[in-house]
């Protein structure tokens, strides 16, 4: 259970999504500053609720990392369109390390690295559609064990990233008929493929090895000393 402050913070976050998700609903011309809103709510509903849990100082330092490296990797490849190592990374750690590490690296990952490459408006739906590949990861642990099926995983998840900010642009900025989400989603359709077979390419490459070696830091994570 998560402590008082947590709690409160979380409830709080969540009823200003909430509000402002309405309020994107009753007046859509004024759907792109209520939809920040309440993506910035829900990051500090996640940030409240990743800094809770036993052995927290530990664990976020393991996130941490993660996430910088995560960062380093989607900079380095920031030249290439829609190849990035962030999704992969993201995976691994929710596979390995459980649903927390998972949402955690993906949103670090974004914010870290838009300190390069820009931030802006679109920051807060990168945290959260990275922290969402993560707990995906988490999510399908048991049926990711194999190197094909987290490529297959990652490549899914690359579609699904983008096609969520195009969703997020298209009800931001654009008037909400499907004629106008078809055009964006049509439009971003050549980096969508990029994304996702970037991510294909990473994991069969290395994404097993990575998972392998977080799962072996997860154990000595969780291990326990107890002297008699």
């Amino acid at each position: 259970m998560l402590p008082g402050r947590a709690r409160t913070a979380v409830i709080a976050a969540a009823a200003c999504a909430f509000a402002t998700g309405v309020w994107a609903a009753l007046d859509p011309s004024r759907s792109g500053i209520a939809l920040l809103l309440a993506a910035g709510a829900l990051v500090v509903a996640g940030a409240a609720w990743l800094e809770t849990g036993p052995g927290s100082a530990k664990e976020i330092a393991v996130i941490a990392t993660l996430g910088g490296v995560a960062a380093a990797g989607r900079v380095l490849f920031a030249a290439v369109p829609g190849v990035q190592p962030v999704t992969v990374i993201a995976v691994a750690a929710g596979v390995a390390l459980g649903l927390r590490a998972g949402i955690g690296v993906g949103a670090i990952a974004a914010f870290a690295s838009n300190f390069f490459l820009g931030q802006g408006i679109w920051t807060p739906w990168q945290m959260l559609a990275w922290g969402a590949c993560g707990a995906a990861g988490a999510a399908f642990a048991p049926l990711v064990t194999r190197r094909l099926a987290f490529a297959v995983l990652c490549a899914v998840l690359g579609f699904g990233f983008s096609a969520f900010m195009d969703i997020w642009m298209w009800l931001s900025f654009y008037p909400h008929t499907w004629q106008a989400l078809a055009a964006q989603l049509a439009r971003g359709l050549p980096f969508d493929v990029a994304h996702a077979a970037g991510n294909a390419m990473l994991a069969l490459a290395a994404g097993p090895e990575l998972r392998r070696v977080l799962d072996r830091y997860g154990r000595r994570l969780r291990t326990e000393v107890a002297w008699a």
